[in-house]
């Protein structure tokens, strides 16, 4: 999976694009149900549902961005985060790479401070649409859960 914070990778793509480094949380519930939040209006992919997180600032750790972010956005304070994978998307507006942890321990109710809906979800996921990078995540949560 390489460095959480991945200072080693390349912050430019091939043909000169920035590497955006997204941290991205899989909350996971005690029934093993993760949330999902929507992209609030004025964001590329408005309405689409995503899992909860944000771009880390220069030199944050994938950790410290995701506690801030999740902090800011759902009002929650987490206890430590598990790396879980890594994956690379190229939107129109932006290439990402995205560092997603699982975490299972917070304080708080999640709360949608910027406006934003939020939905437990289990598999197969009945809510759309969802952002083109949630979707290879949630078929992993699922071949875990030996589900579809």
């Amino acid at each position: 999976m390489g460095a959480s914070n991945d200072r080693d990778a390349p912050t430019r793509t091939l043909d000169g694009r920035p590497v955006t480094r997204v941290a991205v949380g899989v909350m996971l519930d005690a029934q093993g149900r993760f949330l999902l939040a929507q992209r609030p209006d004025g964001k590329p992919y408005a309405g689409y549902w995503e899992f909860p997180g944000g771009k880390l600032e220069e030199d944050e750790t994938v950790e410290t961005a995701l506690a801030r972010e999740l902090e800011e956005e759902l009002g929650v304070r987490i206890h430590g985060s598990v790396p879980w994978r890594v994956l690379e998307h190229d939107y129109p507006h932006a290439y990402v790479r995205l560092f997603f942890h699982k975490i299972t321990r917070w304080d708080g109710v999640p709360t949608g401070r910027e406006g934003q809906a939020f939905f437990w979800a289990e598999t197969p996921v009945t809510i759309t649409p969802l952002l083109p990078a949630a979707e290879p995540i949630i078929a992993w949560l699922a071949s875990e859960r030996g589900g579809a």
